[in-house]
Parts: C-alpha cells; structure tokens; sequence
C-alpha cells in the first residue's frame, strides 16, 4: 500500500492504518528499536507504542514521508525507554554511542537557542551531503540508528577496527565543519 493511502487511512481514523503500517515499516521500527534498545521486547513494546502515536498525532500532522515519520517516533520512543532504563540500571550501549558524539555537538540548548539548534541541524544536513554515500551511511548507521560498531563494519564490508576509525575521522570532519561554520562545539 502506498504511504499517502495509510496516511489517509489514518485521517480517516481507519485501524487499518495500524495494520498497514506494521506490514510496511513494521521490520524497519522494530531493528531500530532492538539496535537501540537490545531487547527483542523492549523493541516491540517501542513499535506497538509508535503506532499508538501515529494514531494520535494523524490527524492533524500529514507527514510527507510516513517512513521517516514512523522512524522518528519510534527512534524517540526506544531512547526514551532507554533512558528509562538507563536511569535503573547502567547500561553502556547507548552511552557509548552518546560519548562518540558528545565532543562534536554543543551543549543541549535553552528554549531561546532553538534557532541556533535548527542552524546547527541544518550545518549536519549540508556535511553529510558532502559525504561518499558509503561514509553518509555508516554514520547514519551509528550515529541515527544506533548501530553496533561491528553490524555497520560488517554491513561495509571492513573490519570493525577498521570502522570505528573512520568513525572518528567523520566525527573529526564533522566537527572541524561545525566550527568552520560558527558552531561552538
């Protein structure tokens, strides 16, 4: 079923929407919930939850791609349940992830630095599109989907070794073009 057919489903407040959603992007929200959150149930309490949002939230969002729509949802929800997590129990998977990270991005903003945050997302949009599509893809692999260093290695083809440094060669990049565009980082 094409995706404007399930949003339409939902605007009609048709159940089949739930139905067709799992059918189409179903395997998709559940490995990246599973890769965030590494459990096979906490990933699909995740899945059924961003349905449950979808329905909630069409109408009135129309999104103009139901794909990265539902992805966003459940990529919100699994990082909020592991912060959950997180928050009884150590857990080192995502924090890692975080940690990679955390030198390339400023701090969290202030309600009033919204639009720097927005400049900020769209500096990261123009650096990835400046990117090999093999390196766009390990580092949305890692970084968005939360993806094992050694999953992404295999998924290219190198050895992880091999991956988690030109990891760090892009998150090197991404940083020297944060701060050759004003960013404070």
């Amino acid at each position: 079923m094409e995706d404007a057919a399930i949003i339409g489903l939902y605007w009609a407040r048709d159940e089949g929407a739930i139905t067709a959603s799992d059918e189409k992007y179903g395997r998709l929200c559940r490995a990246l919930s599973r890769d965030i959150l590494d459990s096979r149930e906490d990933a699909e309490e995740c899945v059924n939850d961003t349905w449950q949002r979808a329905w909630d939230t069409m109408p009135p969002q129309r999104p103009g791609s139901l794909r990265a729509y539902l992805a966003k949802i459940t990529r919100n929800l699994s990082i909020d349940r592991w912060r959950a997590r997180r928050a009884e129990k150590r857990s080192g998977g995502l924090a890692v992830l975080l940690d990679e990270l955390e030198e390339c991005f400023p701090a969290v903003p202030s309600a009033e630095e919204i639009t720097e945050a927005r400049e900020t997302a769209r500096a990261i949009d123009r650096w990835l599109n400046t990117l090999p599509a093999a390196d766009r893809t390990a580092f949305l692999r890692r970084y968005w989907y939360g993806q094992r260093v050694d999953l992404v290695a295999r998924q290219a083809g190198c050895s992880p070794n091999s991956m988690a440094k030109r990891l760090g060669r892009l998150r090197s990049g991404l940083r020297r073009a944060l701060e050759q565009e004003g960013i404070n980082v």
